[in-house]
């Protein structure tokens, strides 16, 4: 068994692989890297049998998405621990000794680097940025970025801190913790699938942490844009699917408000002019109902395994209120006294 293997699921990218594989040859010395292609039509593996004959290609029968992909290829990586990273990542120097040893504490369950933007490099990136929490409607957001907005990094969130969830840009995770979860829900396809990995992975009282010791650049939206319409009715949709699955108290008045404000948010992209995405969402909610009964089903067995679960990374507000009605649009403004800890 290998201590850690890093796997880099793939899809047409082959640009990527030759711009960001090189960075992760050279810094990540004794580690397995494995790149798992999710049936590229381009070049991809092609240039990898060429160019890095060294590294083990394990090729998917078909595109299956985020979660599909790395459920298939993570059954034949045999590892102690898995990092997972996109194929639009740079890594720096020394990146991965941090990282495990942040994996020392046996209740810590997985960790993320500090995630900085690849084209403006003084700013974190979308995914991930500084480390992900939920707030109490379970929208999620980081330490340096507020729904749509990243902030400047000027080292205020160097310190190594715990959270709700790490970013599957970049995310070290126990391989055996990985699997007895189930993996990635593969419902969701892509988007926010890492949030319910780290969220039903939560719920057995294990924790997450950011570790900003260790950096990385990521160029964001490589497969699909932030900004495209097919992205809204993931992250709309998939929201519902981990809500369903992991919330502990009274599920459908929670349901009713989120879908609500769901709502509120499909009538702003109207007048807004953005027709595309009020459909997104409305096909958002119409898929869900589709899959409501698995995802209760889910919910059921899921309950019978939960544990003392470790809220921290929870904030107790309203991020919604926070960024629109009282203009907060920087992490450390909020009121820290609305996160949750372990006790609560």
């Amino acid at each position: 068994m290998n201590q850690i293997a890093i796997v880099i699921l793939n899809w047409n990218g082959s640009t990527y692989l030759k711009d960001f594989l090189p960075s992760v040859i050279q810094y990540s010395e004794n580690a397995h890297i494995v790149v798992a292609d999710n049936a590229s039509t381009d070049d991809s593996v092609a240039f990898l049998q060429t160019h890095y004959p060294q590294i083990e290609i394990i090729r998917n029968t078909e595109n299956g998405g985020f979660a599909r992909g790395y459920n298939e290829a993570l059954q034949s990586v045999d590892s102690k621990y898995y990092l997972l990273l996109n194929s639009d990542v740079e890594v720096t120097e020394n990146w991965l000794v941090p990282l495990l040893a942040a994996m020392d504490n046996p209740l810590i369950a997985g960790c993320q680097p500090k995630v900085l933007s690849f084209s403006q490099r003084h700013k974190f990136e979308h995914a991930g940025a500084a480390g992900g929490f939920l707030d109490r409607n379970y929208f999620p957001f980081c330490r340096g970025r507020i729904f749509e907005e990243t902030e400047i990094d000027s080292h205020q969130y160097d310190g190594e801190t715990e959270v709700f969830w790490a970013s599957g840009a970049c995310m070290l995770i126990r391989s055996e913790l990985f699997h007895y979860a189930g993996g990635f829900d593969e419902a969701f396809f892509a988007h926010m699938e890492e949030i319910d990995l780290c969220w039903r992975i939560k719920r057995m009282g294990y924790g997450f942490l950011v570790v900003p010791a260790s950096h990385v650049f990521h160029v964001g939206g490589g497969t699909l844009d932030y900004l495209s319409p097919k992205k809204t009715y993931l992250n709309f949709r998939n929201s519902l699917f981990m809500i369903t699955k992991n919330h502990a108290g009274r599920l459908f008045p929670k349901l009713f408000y989120r879908m609500s404000l769901d709502g509120v948010a499909a009538v702003t992209f109207l007048l807004k002019g953005k027709p595309k995405h009020f459909a997104a969402v409305f096909n958002a909610h119409v898929d869900f109902y589709k899959q409501l009964k698995n995802m209760l089903q889910q919910r059921q067995a899921l309950n019978h395994i939960a544990g003392d679960f470790n809220e921290t990374g929870l904030y107790h507000g309203s991020i919604l209120w926070a960024k629109y009605f009282k203009r907060i649009h920087e992490f450390r403004r909020l009121n820290m006294r609305f996160f949750r800890n372990k006790n609560g």
